[in-house]
């Protein structure tokens, strides 16, 4: 296995490390409720979970038949 010869000082390891950054979130707006949402993801409206625009599971039917 290999190891290191000398230690790597932390400057230089920060310095390797200047590259690595978290990105902001994309956030959308949904064109059919107009709620904001991460990009890629289903989100709830409503008792409805909406992606894309389309209803894909309406959670308000299940609740009303009970």
């Amino acid at each position: 296995m290999a190891h290191p010869k000398r230690k790597i000082s932390k400057t230089r390891r920060d310095k390797r490390r200047t590259h690595y950054k978290a990105a902001m979130p994309k956030i959308g707006v949904d064109a059919t409720t107009g709620e904001a949402h991460l990009y890629h993801r289903a989100h709830w409206h409503e008792g409805k979970l909406y992606y894309r625009g389309q209803v894909v599971i309406d959670a308000t039917s299940n609740e009303e038949a009970a």
